[in-house]
C-alpha cells in the first residue's frame, strides 16, 4: 500500500492523491493517482525539493479536535472540517484551545434546554464540541479558580458570531438561575433583538450582521447565580446609517419596502428585504424586549421619532449656490418633517447646514459650504445623533441588567466584527509622530507620504505598493492587507458642526436634548455604576487622553475612538481568562451545509486556527497514557515483551518500535509524541492488524477451498457411479425393448389376421342375417293379417245378437208391467173394501200399539244417546235437545191419538200419516247420528294428524329455541369480548388520562413546593439580614396553615403570617411585593390542586360507577335468559309427556267405541289440544320476548359498539312472525283453549314454586358473581403486568394476615399464660400468708416452716389496650422532635418494626380523636406534615432519610385510611381493627394533604437517587469496559479523555449495580411498599436509559460496533439484576428499549436498502432525529470498518418521513413518572405495639 497524501489545486485547495511508484532522494517528481482514477505526475519545488503534505489514516479522520490528528497541516485541517460538516452534519471542532464553529445556515435542534441539561458538569473534552461545552468550562472555571472569564467570538460576517454568544449567554441564565426573581436571565436574553436591532445591519455577505463590538459582562453572586449584567459597546461603524447597503436602523424601524425606497438613508442597499423574516412579528418582539427592560411606550415612540427624523434629513437636498457654497431650498418638506420631528426651528436648521462658524482670537466669522461639504456635515450630525440614540439605549439597557446584590465574579461575552484585534496596536505604533490626520491643512497624499518617508525603511510590517503612491500596505496577524488613502482623511474626521449640536440642545423634543445632554457624562465605559456595591478583580485605568471639555468630544476622529475602545477592550480581557470561539463562513451564497474550501481556508489562515496548529506541530500534540497505550497497541507487543509494570512495557516496546527517541518523550502518567508519529503507530498497527487479517483469511480460505475440493471430488465419484450405473439400466432397457419389440410384431401380425378373418366372417354372417330376417317378417305380416280379419268378424257377429235379445228383453218386460198393473188395481179395490170395515181397524189397532211401544223404546234409547252426545259435543247441543223434545210432543199426541182411535176408529187414516212422517224422521235421525260418527271418526283423524303437526312444530320450536339459544350465547359471547375490548380500551384511555393528571398534578406540587423553598430562603435572609433576630418554632410553622383545612384556623394562621411578614417589612424596609406575590401564586397552586383532584375523584367515581352499572345490568340480562332458557326447556318435557300419555290412551283403548265422543281417549285428546293450545300461546309469547331481547341487544351493541354488520339472526325471528302454519294451528286450536284452566292453574303453581327456588339459587349466583366483579374491578384498576403479581400480593397477604392471627393468638395465649402464672404465684403466697396465721404445725405447700413472713405487692392486673397513645399538650414538641427531628434512620432505627414511628402518630392521633379534641388533632397533625418536611428540608440529599420518611409517610396515610371507617378500607381489617376506627373525624382532606406530602417525598427521593447515579451512568456504562479487549481507544486530541479503563475512583457497571442492589435493600429494609418499590425502579432504569443515550448521542466517539456490544452487555447484567430480585414486570425493561435499539443500530448492518428498511421497522422507540444523529456520529474504531454513507442517511430519513413524532433528539432526563400509592393494609394490630426506650418516649401511656 503506498502513501496517501495532498496536492495543491487551484479549485479544492488541496486535493487527496496516492503514490503509485516509490520515491528516491534526488527525484524530481512523483506519480501519483487521484481519487478519480486519473494518473498525474507532480513537479517538486526544485528550490526547497518540499514532499507533499502526507494525509492522515481514515481512522483519524472526523475527529474532535484538530490536534487529535497525527500530521497537523493545513489540507488535513481543511478536510476535517469538510468531513464533520458534510458528511456528519457537525458543526463544531476543538483546535486546542479555539473552538471553530461552522454557520450552517439553517436552524439545527442542538440548542434546546435538554441540550444543556446535558453539557451542564460536564468535562470539556468528554462530549462532542458545543458551544455550551465552552460557556460550561468557563462558568466551571470561574467557580473553581474565583477568576473572571471572557469567551471571545470572533469572525467574519455572516460567520455566526452573534448567534454563539447569544447562545453562550442563554446557556449562563439557563445554568446558573438566579438569585432574585427579577428575571435577570430574561433581561439578559431581551438585550438582544434590540442590540441587534439598532447595531446590526444586512449586508451582501450576512442578513444581520453586527457593525459594532458587544461586550457583555454577566455578573454572578457568591453561589454563581446571575444577578445582573452590564453591556459595553466598541467600534460602532456608524458610517452604516449614511451609505453601503440598508441602514442598520431600518431592523428597528421595520419599514416596509416601499417607503424604505422612498428614502436615501434606507435605499443605497437596494434590498431592503430579507426573506423568511416577518418584520411585524420582529417589531412586536423588540418592543416586548424594551417593555421588559423598562423603555416604557413613550420612551418607545420617541425613539421611533428619532429615526424617522434621521431618514428625513437623509432626504434634505443641497444644492450649489455657487463654487464655494451651498444652499437649501425655501419649504424644503423633508427639512420640514426633521425640524417638526426634532423640534427645532427650520430657519437656524437650514441655516447651520449649509454654513459654519470660525472663530479667531478677536473674531468670529461665518463661513459658507460648498455642497459636498454640507453634504458630509449632514450625514454626520445624521450618524452623530444615531451614536448618541445607541448610547442612550445601551446606558437604559445597562440600567435594567444592573442590580443591588453584590457582584462576586462574571463572565464576559465579546462579540465584535472583522479580525486582527491586535493588528491595530501594530497600525498606532506606525504614528509615534503628529500625524497628517490631525492637521487641518493635511491631505491624503502628503499622509501617505509621510508615511513612507517614516515607516517605509524602519517597519518590516509597512510596505509600499508597487504600482501606487496613494496607498500602504500592512502586514496584520492574519494576513496583508492594502489601504487605499483616498478620502481618509476626511472619513477619519468625522467631526460634527459645533452649532448644529447647539441647535439640537436648544430643541423642545425632551428625548433628543437628554439624548445630547449626556455628553456632559462622559465617563470611561468600564467604570462601575455606583452604588453597584460589588466588587470585581477587573482593574482598568481611566483613559487619560479624554479631554474634560463636553465641546470638544464630538471633534475626535474616528482613529481616535477607535484606539481609546480597543485600549479599553485589551485591558479588560488581559485581565480575565479568555475562551475563544472562531466562526467561519463556509460559502458565500447562504447555502445550508455546502462547504466551499477555498473561502473556508481564506478564514482559517486569517482568524489564527492554522497559527495554533502549526504551534501545536511544533510540539507534542499526541497524548496517551500508559494504560491507554498499552490497550491500543498491543497487538504490537509479543508476549515476551508484556511485564507487570505497564510503564516499563510500554517504554520497551516504543524503543523498539520508533528508533528516534525525539519522535516521544515519557512522563509520569502520559507518553507524548510528535507530529506523525501516531499516525506512523497506527501504520504499523494496521499493517499488523492487515498481516493477522490475511493470516486468518489464508487459513480460512485453504480450508474452505480444501472442504469445497474434497466436496467436488465426492460429487464427481458419486456422478460416475451414478452415470455408470445409468448407463446399464440404458442397456438392459434397450434389450428389454428389442424382445419386447419381437413380441408386440408377432402378437401384432397374429392380431391383423385374426381381425381380417373376423371381418369376412362378420360380413357373410350379416347378410344370412338380413336375408332371413326379411323371410320371416314377410311371414308374420300376412299372419297378421289373417289374425284381424278374424277378430273383426267376431266383434260384428256379437254386436248383431246382443241388439236383436235387448229388443226381445223390452218387449217382454212391458208386457209383464201391464198385467202386473192390472192385478194390483185388483188388489187395490180389494182393500179399499177392507179397510172400511170395524174388525180390520181393530186388528190393525193392536198391531199398533206393540209397534208404538217398540217405538217407545227406541225413542228413549235414541233420548239418551241423545243425551250423551249433547254432553259431550257442544256443538250438536240444541238440535238434540229440540228434537227430544218433539219427539216427546209426539209422543205424547200419538198416546192422545190412541186413546181417540179407541173412541173414534175415523181418525186411523191421521195416524197412519203420522207413523209414516215419525218413520221418516225415525231415518233421519238414524242418518244423522251415522253423519255424527263419520264426523267424530273424521274429527279423530284431524285430531291425530293435527296431534302429529303439533309434535313437528314443537320440535320446530325446539330447534327454534336452540338455535335462538345459540345466538343468544354467541351474541352474549360477543357483547362480552366487545364490551371487554371497550372497558379495556376506556380503561386504557382513562389510565393515560389519569396519569397525565396525576403527572400534572404532581409538576404542581413541584413547583408549589419550589416556590416554598424560595419563599424560606427569603425568610431565613430576612431572618439573617435582621439584628439579632433568631427563628424559633414558632416562626417556622408560620405556613402550616397551608395544611390546615378549618376556615377559623385558616384565617387566624393567615393572620399572623401576615402580621410576622408586615413586622419584618416595617423593621427591614423593603419590597412586600415579592412576599405577597408568593402568597398568591401559593393560593392559586392550591386552588388548582384542589380542582384537579377533585377532578380527578370524580372521574375515578364516575368510571367505577359504569363499569359497576354496566356488570349489574349485564348480570341481569344474563340470569334473565338463563331463567328462561330453563322454563322452556322444563315445558318441552312437559309437551314431551303429555303426548306419550295421549299415545298410550290411545292405544290402550282401540275398540270400535273407543274415539266417540265421551271416551276417555276424547277426553284425553281433547286435554292435550287444549294444553297444546296454552304451551302454544306461552311459546307464541317467549318467542316475542326473545326476539324483544335480541332486537334491544342488537340497537345497544349497535349503540356502543357502533356495530354496522347486519344481525343475521333477526331474520330467524322474523320467520317465526311471519309463518303460516303456527298461525292456522293457533286459530284451530282457540276454540279449545279453556278445558283444562284449572289443571293449567295447578301447573302455574308448581312453576312458580320452582321459580322460587331457582331464584334464591341465582341470587346465591348473584351474590357471588358480585364478589368475583369486585375482586375484577379491583384488578382491572392495576396495570396488566402488576395483576398477577397484585393477585399473588393478594393470597401473600391473605395467609399473612391468617399467619399473623395466628401469632396473635399465640401471643394472646402467651400473654395469658403468663397472666395465670403471676396469679398463681399471687395465690400460692396468699394460701402461705393464710397458713401462718392458723395453728401450729400447719404450712400451705411449697412454704418452708422457718420461712419468715414478708409483705407481697399485688400487681395490678393487666387490662386489655385499645392500640392508642395519650399524651399530654405540652409534650407535643417532643414528640415530634424525639420521633421526627432527631430520629436517624440508622442505629436505633433500623431495629424498629418498619412503620414504628407512623404507628405510633397515628396511635396518638386516635386517643385525640377519641377524646374528640379537634384542636389536638389539628396541631398535631400540622406539626407532624411540618416536621416532616423540615427534617426532609434539612437531610434532604441523605437517601436513607428520604427513603425512611417516604415509607412512614405512606405507612401513616394507609392507617388513615385503613381505620377511617369507610367500607371500602374496612373490608380488609379485622373486626378488632374495625373497633379502631377513627370515631369523631373526618381526615379525608388531610389524607390528601398528606399524600401530596408523599409525592414531595418521592419527587426528592427521585433526584436523591439521580444525583447519586448521575456521576456513575456515563462512566459505568458507556466509558468503562466491562468486556475488555472489545474497544479500541483512539487517539485524542488537548482535550481531557475520560479512560475506559478501570483506574482506582472511576465508576464500573458493578458500581451502578452496587448501588442499585443498596438502593433496593434499603427501601426494603424501611418496609416500603412493594408497588412503590416498582415504581422507584422504574423510574431508576429510566435514568440510567436516558442519560446513557442522551450521552451517547452527544459523543461521537462512542458511536461505533464495538459500543454498541459493550451497552447490550450491560442492558443485559441491569436485566439479569431485575430478574434476581423479581421485578421483570415492574415496567423497568421497557425504559431501556430506546437505549437497547441505539445499540442495536450501531451494530446491524448500514449498507443496502433492506438494512435501512430493517433499521426502520426495529428503532419504533427511536425518534427520527435520535436515528440519523447516531448514524451520522457513527464512527469506525479500526480501519476495517467503514462510515455510514450520505445516501444511507438520506434513504433512512425518506423512510421516516411519515412518523408523527416530536423532533426532540435528547431524552428529558428530569421527566418522572406519575406516582401511586396503592393502599396496603397492615395486619399489625395496634394493641400489641410495643415502644421501645431508645426513642425516649416516655411521656407516652398506653390506653
Amino acid at each position: 500500500m503506498f502513501a496517501r497524501v495532498w496536492i495543491p489545486d487551484a479549485e479544492e485547495v488541496w486535493k487527496s492523491a496516492e503514490l503509485t511508484k516509490d520515491y528516491k532522494n534526488g527525484d524530481s517528481s512523483l506519480q501519483l493517482t487521484l481519487e478519480d482514477g486519473s494518473s498525474i505526475e507532480h513537479k517538486l519545488d526544485p528550490k526547497t525539493k518540499n514532499l507533499p503534505y502526507l494525509r492522515n489514516p481514515d481512522i483519524l479522520v472526523g475527529e474532535n479536535d484538530l490536534t487529535a490528528l497525527s500530521y497537523l497541516h493545513e489540507p488535513a485541517v481543511l478536510h476535517n472540517l469538510k468531513v464533520r460538516f458534510i458528511d456528519s452534519k457537525l458543526i463544531y471542532t476543538y483546535c486546542g484551545i479555539v473552538l471553530v464553529a461552522i454557520n450552517p445556515y439553517e436552524t439545527l435542534p442542538i440548542y434546546g434546554t435538554d441540550i444543556i441539561n446535558a453539557y451542564s458538569g460536564q468535562n470539556m473534552g468528554d462530549m462532542d464540541p458545543h458551544i455550551f461545552a465552552v460557556a460550561e468550562e468557563a462558568y466551571k472555571q470561574m467557580a473553581r479558580d474565583e477568576r473572571n472569564q471572557s469567551i471571545i467570538v470572533s469572525g467574519e460576517s455572516g460567520a455566526g458570531k452573534t448567534v454563539s454568544a447569544k447562545y453562550a449567554m442563554r446557556y449562563f441564565a439557563t445554568v446558573s438561575g438566579s438569585a432574585s426573581e427579577a428575571n435577570v436571565e430574561e433581561k439578559v436574553l431581551a438585550s438582544n433583538p434590540i442590540m441587534e436591532a439598532i447595531g446590526n445591519a444586512k449586508t451582501t455577505r450576512n442578513d444581520n450582521s453586527s457593525r459594532f463590538g458587544k461586550y457583555i459582562e454577566i455578573g454572578f453572586d457568591n453561589r454563581y447565580r446571575i444577578i445582573g449584567a452590564n453591556m459595553r459597546t466598541y467600534l460602532l461603524e456608524k458610517s452604516r446609517v449614511v451609505f453601503q447597503h440598508v441602514s442598520s436602523f431600518l431592523h428597528l424601524l421595520r419599514l416596509p419596502s416601499g417607503s424604505a425606497n422612498d428614502f436615501l438613508y434606507t435605499r443605497q442597499g437596494r434590498s431592503p428585504v430579507i426573506d423568511g423574516v416577518d418584520d411585524t412579528k420582529e417589531l412586536c418582539t423588540t418592543r416586548n424586549a424594551f417593555t421588559l427592560l423598562g423603555i416604557n411606550e413613550s420612551y418607545q415612540m420617541g425613539l421611533f421619532q428619532v429615526l424617522a427624523a434621521i431618514l428625513h434629513l437623509g432626504n434634505v437636498e443641497i444644492k450649489d449656490k455657487d463654487a464655494d457654497s451651498s444652499i437649501i431650498a425655501p419649504n424644503n418638506r423633508h427639512l420640514m418633517a426633521f425640524c417638526d420631528l426634532v423640534g427645532v426651528t427650520y430657519q437656524d436648521m437650514s441655516q447651520w447646514l449649509c454654513h459654519r462658524k470660525l472663530k479667531t482670537a478677536m473674531e468670529t466669522y461665518i463661513k459658507p459650504l460648498p455642497r459636498l461639504q454640507a453634504t458630509n456635515a449632514r450625514d454626520a450630525l445624521a450618524k452623530h445623533i444615531y451614536a448618541k440614540m445607541f448610547n442612550w439605549i445601551v446606558e437604559h439597557v445597562n440600567k435594567a441588567l444592573i442590580t443591588s446584590i453584590k457582584q462576586h465574579s462574571f463572565i464576559g461575552v465579546l462579540d465584535i466584527y472583522g479580525y486582527g484585534l491586535v493588528s491595530f496596536d501594530h497600525f498606532f505604533q506606525l504614528m509615534p509622530c503628529p500625524s497628517p490626520l490631525q492637521m487641518p491643512k493635511g491631505s491624503d497624499d502628503s499622509w501617505a507620504q509621510k508615511l513612507y518617508n517614516t515607516h517605509l525603511k524602519t517597519c518590516s510590517l509597512f510596505e509600499k505598493p508597487r504600482m501606487s503612491n496613494r496607498a500602504f500596505i500592512i502586514q496584520h496577524f492574519a494576513d496583508k492587507v492594502e489601504y487605499q488613502c483616498d478620502g481618509f482623511l476626511e472619513k477619519n474626521k468625522d467631526t460634527v458642526n459645533e452649532e448644529q449640536i447647539n441647535v439640537m440642545k436648544a430643541s423642545k423634543f425632551d428625548l433628543l436634548v437628554e439624548l445630547f445632554l449626556d455628553e456632559e457624562k462622559a465617563t470611561s465605559p468600564v467604570g462601575q455604576a455606583p452604588g453597584t456595591g460589588g466588587r470585581t478583580r477587573l482593574s482598568v485605568k481611566p483613559d487619560k487622553s479624554r479631554t474634560s471639555a463636553t465641546s470638544k468630544e464630538h471633534k475626535k476622529t474616528v482613529g481616535c475612538q477607535f484606539r481609546n475602545s480597543l485600549q479599553i477592550l485589551m485591558e479588560t480581557l488581559n485581565a480575565t481568562t479568555p475562551h475563544y470561539v472562531r466562526c467561519i463562513k463556509p460559502n458565500d451564497f447562504k447555502q445550508p451545509f455546502s462547504f466551499d474550501p477555498k473561502r473556508a481556508v481564506q478564514q482559517l489562515r486569517a482568524c489564527g486556527v492554522l497559527e495554533t496548529i502549526r504551534i501545536s506541530a511544533a510540539g507534542f500534540p499526541s497524548r496517551w497514557t500508559y494504560q491507554e497505550f498499552f490497550s491500543r497497541y498491543r497487538v504490537l507487543m509479543k508476549q515476551k515483551d508484556v511485564l507487570p509494570d505497564k510503564k516499563m512495557t510500554c517504554k520497551n516496546v516504543l524503543e523498539k518500535l520508533v528508533q528516534d527517541q525525539d519522535k516521544y518523550q515519557f512522563g509520569k502518567t502520559k507518553i507524548f509524541f510528535r507530529a506523525g508519529q501516531v499516525a506512523y503507530l497506527e501504520k504499523l498497527r494496521a499493517d499488523k492488524l492487515r498481516a493477522a487479517c490475511i493470516r486468518i483469511q489464508k487459513t480460512i480460505r485453504c480450508w474452505l477451498a480444501r472442504k469445497k475440493y474434497l466436496r467436488k471430488r465426492s460429487a464427481a465419484i458419486t456422478i460416475q457411479r451414478f452415470t455408470r450405473g445409468y448407463q446399464a439400466r440404458c442397456l438392459v432397457k434397450f434389450m428389454r425393448r428389442t424382445r419386447a419389440a419381437t413380441v408386440i410384431q408377432k402378437f401384432q401380425r397374429m392380431y391383423v389376421e385374426r381381425k381380417r378373418y373376423r371381418q369376412k366372417q362378420a360380413a357373410a354372417l350379416a347378410m344370412q342375417t338380413i336375408l332371413r330376417a326379411y323371410m320371416a317378417r314377410q311371414k308374420y305380416q300376412a299372419l297378421l293379417r289373417e289374425h284381424k280379419a278374424l277378430i273383426i268378424q267376431k266383434y260384428v257377429r256379437g254386436w248383431l245378437a246382443r241388439r236383436w235379445y235387448k229388443r226381445c228383453l223390452r218387449a217382454i218386460v212391458y208386457l209383464q208391467c201391464c198385467l202386473r198393473r192390472m192385478r194390483a188395481k185388483r188388489e187395490l179395490k180389494k182393500l179399499k173394501i177392507e179397510a172400511r170395515s170395524v174388525e180390520h181397524f181393530k186388528k190393525l189397532n193392536i198391531g199398533m200399539e206393540n209397534k208404538i211401544m217398540q217405538l217407545q223404546r227406541k225413542i228413549d234409547e235414541q233420548n239418551k244417546e241423545n243425551r250423551v252426545i249433547s254432553e259431550k259435543l257442544i256443538s250438536l247441543e240444541t238440535t238434540h235437545t229440540a228434537e227430544s223434545e218433539r219427539m216427546r210432543g209426539e209422543l205424547s199426541r200419538l198416546r192422545g191419538a190412541e186413546e181417540e182411535a179407541r173412541n173414534n176408529a175415523n181418525r186411523v187414516t191421521s195416524m197412519l200419516e203420522e207413523l209414516e212422517r215419525l218413520r221418516r224422521e225415525l231415518s233421519i235421525a238414524q242418518q244423522e247420528k251415522k253423519t255424527i260418527e263419520d264426523w267424530a271418526q273424521t274429527y279423530r283423524d284431524e285430531m291425530e294428524q293435527m296431534v302429529a303437526e303439533l309434535k313437528d312444530q314443537n320440535g320446530l320450536l325446539k330447534t327454534e329455541k336452540n338455535d335462538l339459544n345459540r345466538l343468544i350465547q354467541e351474541q352474549s359471547q360477543q357483547m362480552t369480548e366487545k364490551m371487554a375490548r371497550a372497558i379495556t380500551e376506556q380503561t386504557q384511555q382513562l389510565q393515560m388520562d389519569l396519569n397525565e393528571e396525576r403527572s400534572h398534578y404532581q409538576n404542581l406540587l413541584t413547583e408549589h413546593r419550589r416556590l416554598e423553598d424560595k419563599y424560606d430562603d427569603l425568610k431565613e435572609e430576612m431572618n439573617v439580614a435582621k439584628p439579632g433576630h433568631r427563628r424559633t418554632d414558632s416562626t417556622h410553622s408560620s405556613n402550616e396553615s397551608e395544611y390546615t383545612y378549618n376556615s377559623e384556623f385558616a384565617e387566624s394562621e393567615e393572620g399572623s403570617r401576615a402580621a410576622e411578614v408586615g413586622k419584618l417589612d416595617v423593621t427591614r424596609g423593603i419590597d412586600t411585593s415579592l412576599t405577597l406575590k408568593l402568597q398568591k401564586r401559593l393560593t392559586e397552586l392550591e386552588q388548582e390542586k384542589q380542582s384537579l383532584r377533585n377532578e380527578l375523584e370524580n372521574k375515578e367515581e364516575q368510571f367505577q360507577r359504569d363499569d359497576a352499572e354496566h356488570k349489574k345490568a349485564r348480570g341481569a340480562e344474563l340470569e334473565y335468559e338463563s331463567l328462561k332458557r330453563q322454563e322452556l326447556e322444563s315445558e318441552n318435557k312437559k309437551l314431551k309427556h303429555d303426548l306419550a300419555e295421549m299415545r298410550q290412551s290411545l292405544l290402550g283403548n282401540a275398540a270400535a267405541g273407543a274415539g266417540a265422543p265421551g271416551s276417555p281417549a276424547y277426553k284425553v285428546l281433547l286435554d292435550q289440544l287444549n294444553a297444546s293450545c296454552e304451551e302454544l300461546e306461552v311459546r307464541k309469547e317467549e318467542v316475542l320476548i326473545l326476539r324483544s331481547q335480541l332486537v334491544s341487544q342488537k340497537e345497544a351493541m349497535q349503540h356502543k359498539e357502533t356495530m354496522t354488520e347486519p344481525s343475521h339472526y333477526v331474520e330467524d325471528v322474523s320467520k317465526l312472525k311471519d309463518s303460516d302454519e303456527l298461525k292456522q294451528a293457533y286459530i284451530g286450536l282457540k276454540e279449545t283453549n279453556r278445558l283444562l284452566e284449572s289443571q293449567m292453574q295447578t301447573q302455574r303453581r308448581s312453576y312458580d314454586n320452582e321459580m322460587e327456588a331457582l331464584r334464591g339459587e341465582l341470587q346465591n349466583v348473584k351474590e357471588e358473581n358480585n364478589r368475583q366483579q369486585q375482586l375484577l374491578a379491583q384488578n382491572l384498576q392495576l396495570p396488566p403486568e402488576a395483576r398477577i403479581e397484585a393477585s399473588l400480593q393478594h393470597e401473600i397477604t391473605r395467609l399473612t394476615n391468617e399467619n399473623l392471627d395466628l401469632m396473635e393468638q399465640l401471643e394472646k395465649q402467651d400473654r395469658t399464660i403468663r397472666k395465670l402464672k403471676k396469679q398463681l404465684k399471687v395465690y400460692s403466697k396468699r394460701i402461705g400468708e393464710m397458713g401462718a396465721g392458723q395453728t401450729e404445725g400447719q404450712t400451705s405447700p411449697g412454704q418452708m416452716v422457718d420461712e419468715p413472713i414478708r409483705p407481697v405487692n399485688i400487681p395490678r392486673r393487666e387490662k386489655d389496650f385499645q392500640g392508642m397513645l395519650e399524651y399530654k399538650k405540652e409534650d407535643e414538641l417532643k414528640l415530634v422532635k424525639n420521633l421526627i427531628l432527631e430520629l436517624k434512620p440508622r442505629g436505633v432505627a433500623v431495629n424498629l418494626i418498619p412503620g414504628l414511628p407512623a404507628y405510633i402518630l397515628f396511635m396518638c392521633l386516635r386517643h385525640a380523636d377519641y377524646v374528640n379534641d379537634d384542636q389536638k388533632v389539628r396541631t398535631l397533625l400540622t406539626s407532624i406534615i411540618n416536621s416532616i418536611k423540615k427534617i426532609l428540608k434539612k437531610r434532604g440529599d441523605d437517601f436513607e432519610t428520604v427513603s425512611f420518611w417516604l415509607s412512614n409517610t405512606c405507612r401513616f396515610l394507609h392507617c388513615l385510611k385503613q381505620y377511617s371507617g369507610d367500607e371500602a378500607f374496612m373490608k380488609h381489617n379485622t373486626s378488632r381493627q374495625n373497633e379502631h376506627s377513627l370515631s369523631n373525624f373526618d381526615l379525608a382532606e388531610y389524607r390528601q394533604v398528606i399524600s401530596d406530602l408523599a409525592i414531595q417525598i418521592y419527587q426528592q427521593l427521585i433526584k436523591c437517587m439521580e444525583n447519586i447515579l448521575q456521576p456513575m451512568i456515563v462512566s459505568g456504562m458507556l466509558e468503562h469496559e466491562t468486556i475488555q479487549g472489545v474497544s479500541g481507544v483512539k487517539p485524542t486530541g488537548l482535550r481531557k479523555r475520560t479512560s475506559s479503563i478501570a483506574d482506582e475512583g472511576t465508576y464500573t457497571l458493578d458500581s451502578i449495580l452496587r448501588q442499585l442492589g443498596s438502593f433496593h435493600s434499603t427501601m426494603c429494609q424501611h418496609g416500603t411498599d412493594p408497588e412503590l418499590i416498582k415504581q422507584v425502579v422504574k423510574q431508576q432504569f429510566y435514568i440510567i436509559g436516558a442519560v446513557t443515550l442522551n450521552n451517547l448521542l452527544l459523543r461521537k466517539d462512542m458511536c461505533s460496533w464495538s459500543k454498541g456490544m459493550q451497552i447490550r452487555y450491560n442492558v443485559s447484567q441491569l436485566e439479569e439484576w431485575l430478574r434476581d430480585k423479581s421485578l421483570m414486570l415492574c415496567g423497568a425493561k421497557e425504559t431501556l428499549e430506546p437505549l437497547i435499539q441505539a445499540a442495536q443500530l450501531l451494530q446491524v448492518k448500514k449498507k443496502t436498502d433492506e438494512d435501512a428498511e430493517a433499521i426502520c421497522s426495529m428503532c419504533h422507540a427511536l425518534t427520527t432525529s435520535q436515528i440519523v444523529k447516531v448514524l451520522n456520529l457513527y464512527t469506525p474504531v479500526n480501519e476495517f470498518e467503514e462510515r455510514v454513507s450520505v445516501a444511507f442517511i438520506r434513504t433512512i430519513q425518506t423512510r421516516l418521513r411519515d412518523r408523527c413524532e416530536t423532533p426532540q433528539l435528547l431524552m428529558d432526563t428530569k421527566m418522572i413518572y406519575p406516582v401511586t400509592f396503592p393502599f396496603n393494609p397492615s395486619s399489625l394490630a395496634l394493641e400489641t405495639i410495643q415502644i421501645p426506650s431508645s426513642l425516649n418516649l416516655g411521656f407516652l401511656t398506653r390506653v
